[in-house]
């Protein structure tokens, strides 16, 4: 599984580098730009994902993963905001950010001056846009794709998940993983912005920010989210 893994992380690299490095403009297009509610952290992010992902499939003449990747998700704002105004949170830590798609909370975490920063996510295209990503704001940041949700240990001092509780069976991997980071001492931050699956009888509330979002297929361009930990 990893060398396949890597090598698909790999393409989807190259892939990425031809996307940015190209000429023209429009919705198809991914732009180096500031996250709305982190300005610190600029990510390569599409101007408009589904019409992106949509040429990326004709020109491969096949499915693709969802680029959540090239979009700034609420969840993830909220958490990369919050680690950046308690920087102490991270300082000093190894951090994982779980499921990271852009990179945004990893990018944060190593601006607050973690001491390791890995970003997982499944997608290679994710793996891929988390290394561009951390190349374009100068910080070191491990990206893996392996899946983690089975393991037993994170290893880890700070666990980080934005925006993972999207449908049950994701839940259902999830906060079982969480749980056991906080058993074996790692201090467990995610950020929702109230998802359907959010396992709110299982987390406390520990901010709230309203955050404007590149979410494609949303009703606002503000969004209420919170950063929860489990109780």
């Amino acid at each position: 599984m990893l060398a396949p893994m890597r090598d698909a992380a790999a393409d989807a690299l190259t892939e990425l580098e031809g996307e940015i490095h190209a000429p023209g403009a429009g919705l198809d297009r991914l732009r180096l730009m500031p996250t709305p509610f982190v300005p610190e952290v600029r990510l390569y992010l599409a101007e408009d994902a589904i019409v992106w992902w949509a040429r990326m499939e004709a020109a491969a003449g096949h499915a693709l993963p969802a680029p959540y990747w090239a979009s700034a998700w609420a969840g993830g704002q909220a958490l990369a905001r919050h680690l950046l105004d308690h920087p102490e949170l991270a300082a000093g830590r190894r951090v994982l950010d779980l499921a990271a798609g852009s990179g945004l909370v990893a990018i944060a975490a190593a601006l607050a001056g973690a001491a390791e920063v890995i970003a997982n996510d499944i997608d290679p295209y994710a793996v891929a846009a988390v290394t561009l990503n951390a190349r374009a704001n100068h910080v070191a940041v491990d990206a893996t794709g392996d899946d983690l949700l089975d393991s037993t240990e994170a290893k880890v001092d700070l666990v980080v998940a934005g925006d993972v509780f999207y449908d049950r069976a994701m839940a259902d991997r999830m906060l079982p993983f969480l749980q056991r980071a906080a058993a074996a001492g790692a201090d467990v931050l995610v950020g929702d912005p109230g998802r359907g699956h959010l396992p709110t009888d299982r987390l406390t509330v520990l901010a709230d920010y309203p955050v404007p979002t590149t979410e494609p297929s949303v009703d606002s361009s503000l969004r209420h989210v919170q950063v929860l930990r489990p109780a």
